[in-house]
């Protein structure tokens, strides 16, 4: 987050879920295959498992996962199953409480450790996603994975992205100094990209997989076929640009087909890489609190 104060947006500009989801639905109907909820932290939005709810009796074989920092899922991780959810993303930076803290500028780690067990317990798929910073916890690298590695659980090492509303103060290692850290421990043999997925796999000697999220690398872009829609009904063609379309006034108008038109138009537009690659890339001016990674 930002040193200066958050500005919430009002909660009359965000789309409701019977709004959203006659989106999804249509492009579900259109042929998206996988739906992943993001935020900032999307289980600050109440009722969440209503609207997972709605998309899974939708179509109950739909990759559906979510995205969160953790920190509240030990209380809604079975409510989530419930509904649907198949898997959760979860952000884990440290084991460390203080440096947890200093991270998120809040005391999360005893509970972000609880829902990680909870979320295994109810049996919901989980990976950990964690961004290693110079100085704050570039040193846990191999903690995390070995944390990981225990519970037979999947860890993705990302790249700080820089964004023009992070501090300045923030330096992320590139993937292969993330990478020489974890062999100084292990032998570790590459796998490559799997699918459309944004991370590059490795093996450990004991067959452990752990995947690398390169977004500086130039064959990053290549397979990436996501699209974002945030919740003011902005859609996103790529995480690191500002441009984006609405389809805030068809879907409370519920014309569903001028959504999916103005879905296409953004598909067809889409830019073929992002710039975190340039030698002499600006950085991205939009906030990931508000788009998620």
């Amino acid at each position: 987050m930002p040193d200066k104060p958050f500005s919430w947006v009002p909660r009359e500009e965000l789309l409701s879920f019977e709004e959203l989801f006659l989106f999804v639905k249509a492009a579900i109907d259109e042929g998206i295959t996988k739906i992943r909820i993001t935020g900032g932290e999307p289980l600050l939005r109440y009722d969440l498992d209503s609207f997972i709810e709605m998309i899974s009796t939708h179509k109950s074989d739909i990759d559906l996962a979510l995205t969160t920092n953790g920190y509240l899922l030990p209380n809604v991780a079975q409510r989530l199953k419930d509904a649907g959810l198949k898997r959760l993303n979860i952000s884990l930076d440290s084991l460390k409480p203080e440096v947890a803290q200093k991270i998120a500028q809040k005391d999360v780690l005893e509970d972000v450790l609880e829902g990680i067990d909870k979320a295994l317990e109810v049996g919901l798929g989980v990976k950990i996603n964690m961004v290693p910073l110079k100085g704050i916890n570039d040193k846990e690298i191999v903690d995390i994975l070995d944390f990981c590695k225990e519970r037979n659980i999947e860890v993705r090492f990302i790249e700080y992205m820089e964004n023009a509303k992070a501090s300045d103060n923030l330096k992320g290692l590139l993937g292969k100094e993330i990478l020489q850290l974890i062999k100084e421990k292990y032998i570790i043999k590459k796998v490559g990209r799997e699918g459309s997925s944004p991370s590059f796999s490795y093996l450990l000697e004991d067959g452990y997989k752990f995947g690398l999220i390169d977004p500086h690398k130039h064959d990053f872009c290549q397979t990436c076929n996501r699209i974002r829609l945030t919740a003011e009904g902005h859609l996103i063609p790529c995480l690191y640009f500002d441009e984006a379309m609405s389809i805030k006034e068809a879907v409370k108008n519920s014309d569903v087909s001028k959504a999916v038109e103005i879905l296409k138009e953004v598909l067809q537009d889409r830019p073929k890489e992002n710039r975190w690659g340039h030698e002499s890339s600006e950085v991205s001016s939009r906030a990931f609190y508000e788009t998620g990674g």
